[in-house]
């Protein structure tokens, strides 16, 4: 049933301290990728890398497609097909002077994985507004790619992203066309009274910008990127079941 566009709903969402631990997991593992002297340690790191779910693992994954080793080169460019990130994409492409038969199958088969995902029919619609730190403190580096989790995040839960200054004849040929539903957000970064973090996600339809309603997340007791990682994924879960974002028209 949708909500009504009159009714702002308020879901506080309460994450104890361990999830928010601080997670080393990508730096330790691009590590492993990067230094690691046996060519199966560093095959393995690279197809964890890929099953992260995390764009941060584009940019380590990418650097090692020039590994000496073809054994890591192939892992590497499964990791990317795993992954299923534009940037991944980019890079397999831009990929060139490969002569190893297994590695080459192996990068024909990920661009083939991730165009596949890209074109796959999307459950709803979405305009993404840019992710706003209102605390003022946190790095843009960190603000940045807790964006880039976010738009991943949504595009895994099947959203199709609208184009930026999208006209509104625009958006309602394309969802026509879709058959979907359409959502604007606004996501931000809040400081609590505890001294964590909330974010906050206010939901509108897409393109007439009735509102809809807001769900929050927020967490303490970690660095603001170790919290900002793990809200990300819980607050896109309370806004999706809220919003009924799978819902077709």
């Amino acid at each position: 049933m949708r909500l009504p566009t009159a009714l702002l709903l308020l879901f506080f969402l309460l994450l104890c301290a361990a999830p928010a631990q601080a997670d080393t997991r990508i730096t330790f593992l691009s590590r492993q990728l990067e230094k690691g002297r046996d060519p199966r340690a560093r095959s393995q790191a690279a197809l964890v890398l890929g099953a992260t779910e995390d764009p941060e693992a584009v940019t380590p994954l990418c650097t090692a497609l020039k590994d000496p080793s073809e054994l890591v080169r192939s892992a590497v460019a499964k990791g990317l097909g795993a992954l299923l990130e534009p940037g991944g994409l980019d890079c397999l492409q831009a990929y060139q002077g490969e002569t190893d038969a297994s590695v080459k199958a192996a990068v024909e088969d990920s661009i083939k994985a991730i165009k596949a995902y890209q074109a796959r029919r999307p459950r709803f619609y979405l305009s993404l507004d840019a992710l706003k730190d209102k605390t003022g403190g946190i790095p843009a580096d960190v603000v940045k790619l807790s964006e880039a989790r976010l738009r991943s995040k949504l595009v895994r839960r099947g959203a199709m992203m609208a184009p930026v200054k999208e006209t509104k004849a625009a958006a309602k040929g394309a969802l026509k066309k879709m058959g979907v539903h359409g959502y604007r957000i606004t996501a931000e970064i809040q400081a609590t009274d505890n001294g964590g973090l909330r974010i906050a996600i206010l939901c509108m339809s897409y393109p007439e910008q009735s509102l809809m309603g807001q769900v929050e997340a927020h967490a303490a007791g970690a660095p603001p990127a170790d919290l900002l990682k793990a809200l990300i994924p819980r607050v896109i879960e309370e806004a999706a079941a809220t919003f009924e974002w799978s819902s077709e028209t």
